[in-house]
C-alpha cells in the first residue's frame, strides 16, 4: 500500500511540466491512483541556467540531466522524466532508464512567417536553431542561409520568431503537440532529409535501480516497441561517442519483427554527410544499433569527426 506521494522529477519548462504530468496521468489511470499519490518536483538544471552559449561549449546533454540524477540518487525523488533525446548514453552508477512512454511524432517543424518550406526561404534569410544536427542539415539543404544559435524553451523561440529576430526555426514537432502548439507549424520535415536526434518524440522515465515498488509502478505504463527502438537509437549514439558537439541524426523503426535503422553524421557546416541504414530482427536492437554505429565510423574515416 502506498502511504506517501511518489515523488516525480522534472525541470520546469511548459514542455518538461507537461510531461510529467502525462507520466502522472498514465500512472493514474493505470493503478486507479488519485492525482495526490503524486507530487511533481520542480528541479532546475545547468542547462536550463545557461542560455547565452550552445550548450556543446559547456558540458553537454548532461547539463540538462546532472540535478535531476543527483535529486535520484539522494532520495529527494522516486522518479525522473526527461525527453529522450536530452539524455547521455551513460547513466550514473545505480540509476536506469525503467519505462519509456508511446513514441509522438519524430519529426522536425518548420516554422516561418516568411515562406511554406525551407527550401522556399528567400535568399540569405536568417534560420534560428541551438541543435548542431539541425544546422548542418539546413547548411546542407540551404548552404546561402545563416544559421544563428537560438537558446531558449519553446515559448522563447516562438516568441523570438514573432519579433523578427530570425526568419524561421525549427521544433521537435512531438514537443509542440504535447504543448498544444501544433498549429504553429508552417511545415513539417521528411526524415529522409532531416534524420531526428536519437530518441526525439520519446519520453523516457529514469528511477533507482532495484527500487522494486517504483518499478513495478512504471511497467504497467512502460511501451516496449518505443523501448526497442531506442535501445538501438541509443547503441548507435553511443558507438559515435554522440554528444551535442557532433550532428548525428537517427531513427529505428520497427515493421513486424523487424527493426530499421537509419542513421547519419554531418560536418557542423553541412558540407559532408554520411548515411547508413541497418535491418534485423528486433530480438537483436541493441547489436543493430551498435553495428550501425561502428559501420559508420568506417565509413567517415578517423578524420572526420576530428575535424
Amino acid at each position: 500500500m502506498q502511504t506517501k506521494p511518489l515523488r516525480i522529477g522534472t525541470r520546469g519548462s511548459a514542455l518538461a511540466l507537461a510531461q510529467a504530468h502525462e507520466t502522472r496521468g498514465r500512472l493514474m489511470a493505470a493503478h486507479g491512483l488519485p492525482e495526490d499519490a503524486f507530487e511533481i518536483v520542480v528541479i532546475k538544471t545547468s542547462g536550463d541556467q545557461i542560455q547565452d552559449r550552445p550548450l556543446s561549449e559547456v558540458g553537454g546533454k548532461g547539463l540538462f540531466t546532472k540535478e535531476i540524477e543527483e535529486a535520484l540518487l539522494n532520495r529527494s525523488i522516486d522518479l525522473a522524466v526527461h525527453s529522450s533525446k536530452d539524455m547521455p548514453t551513460v547513466l550514473p552508477d545505480g540509476l536506469a532508464l525503467t519505462a519509456f512512454l508511446p513514441r509522438e511524432d519524430v519529426r522536425d517543424a518548420f516554422i516561418s512567417p516568411k515562406a511554406k518550406t525551407l527550401l522556399d526561404l528567400p535568399h540569405g534569410a536568417v534560420v534560428g536553431s541551438s541543435s548542431l544536427r539541425r544546422q548542418a542539415m539546413i547548411k546542407r539543404l540551404r548552404p546561402d542561409i545563416e544559421v544563428v544559435m537560438y537558446r531558449g524553451n519553446v515559448q522563447t523561440r516562438l516568441r523570438k520568431l514573432d519579433e523578427g529576430q530570425v526568419d524561421a526555426t525549427l521544433l521537435a514537432y512531438a514537443g509542440l503537440r504535447r504543448l498544444g502548439l501544433g498549429d504553429v507549424v508552417t511545415s513539417l520535415l521528411d526524415t529522409g532529409d532531416f534524420l531526428p536526434a536519437v530518441g526525439q518524440g520519446a519520453i523516457c522515465i529514469e528511477s533507482r535501480e532495484g527500487d522494486a515498488p517504483t518499478l513495478a509502478l512504471l511497467a504497467a505504463i512502460h511501451d516496449p516497441l518505443t523501448e526497442c527502438r531506442l535501445v538501438a537509437e541509443r547503441a548507435f549514439l553511443t558507438v559515435l561517442d554522440g554528444s551535442c558537439r557532433t550532428p548525428i541524426g537517427g531513427l529505428a523503426e520497427v515493421d513486424g519483427e523487424t527493426l530499421t535503422l537509419r542513421g547519419c553524421v554531418l560536418k557542423p557546416d553541412g558540407s559532408e554527410r554520411h548515411d547508413l541504414e541497418r535491418s534485423g530482427p528486433v530480438s537483436q536492437a541493441e547489436q543493430i544499433g551498435r553495428e550501425a554505429g561502428e559501420a559508420l565510423k568506417a565509413l567517415m574515416g578517423p578524420e572526420f569527426l576530428a575535424n
